[in-house]
């Protein structure tokens, strides 16, 4: 029989605190997920490592001795996940990217944080070309996810772009969310946020919606 893999993304905002891992491998059974993509995990160097109760992580930081707590991102998975991961690589403190196994097709997860906002032009470019590069390497056959944090706002506009976004983007595209979508459309990548509404979230200060 077939089985059905769900796989979700989360911002952590810090791993750090302790028991936040436990929090996140409690989070992911909750939602019946196996496979749960982080962002700003804030964990130096890269690892793979096997939680108390049987989740592997894998996970990609900034360099040790870095005085600097921020970015990171890591993928966690159940066990039936571990099992059909064929291989990762931690490439920077914002991208990790996982292949896993399937009967049809395998898939290609790429984990992200991109720069902000308030980032320089230089920084925000350069997170787009490795970006690039990574996705040019994957398989042609492979089915790619590009999951994680893009801080990037794409608007509901998507006039000349229904083959990649639908009509349910968040507030007013931003220059992020150009980078984004002008990303997407060269890839072929649909931005699955946009295709159907969801319920409205805000971030802490409970006025900006995300």
């Amino acid at each position: 029989m077939k089985r059905i893999t769900k796989i979700g993304i989360w911002n952590a905002r810090t791993l750090r605190e302790s028991g936040r891992l436990r929090q996140a491998v409690a989070c992911m059974k909750s939602y019946g997920l196996n496979i749960l993509g982080m962002s700003e995990v804030r964990w130096s160097e890269f690892r793979k490592m096997t939680t108390h109760d049987g989740a592997t992580f894998i996970y990609s930081g900034r360099p040790e001795g870095d005085n600097v707590s921020r970015e990171g991102v890591g993928i966690l998975m159940d066990k039936a996940a571990k099992r059909s991961l064929i291989e990762w690589h931690p490439v920077s403190a914002r991208i990790i990217v996982a292949r896993f196994k399937t009967t049809i097709r395998n898939i290609v997860m790429i984990q992200c944080y991109a720069p902000t906002a308030a980032a320089e032009d230089v920084e925000r470019q350069e997170f787009y070309v490795q970006l690039n590069e990574i996705l040019k390497k994957q398989k042609k056959k492979d089915i790619i996810i590009l999951g994680g944090d893009l801080n990037a706002k794409v608007g509901q506009d998507n006039v000349g772009l229904e083959h990649i976004m639908g009509r349910h983007g968040l507030g007013k595209k931003n220059e992020n969310g150009q980078l984004s979508v002008d990303f997407c459309a060269s890839h072929d990548l649909v931005i699955g946020r946009t295709i159907f509404p969801h319920k409205d979230c805000h971030s802490p200060d409970h006025k900006t919606e995300n």
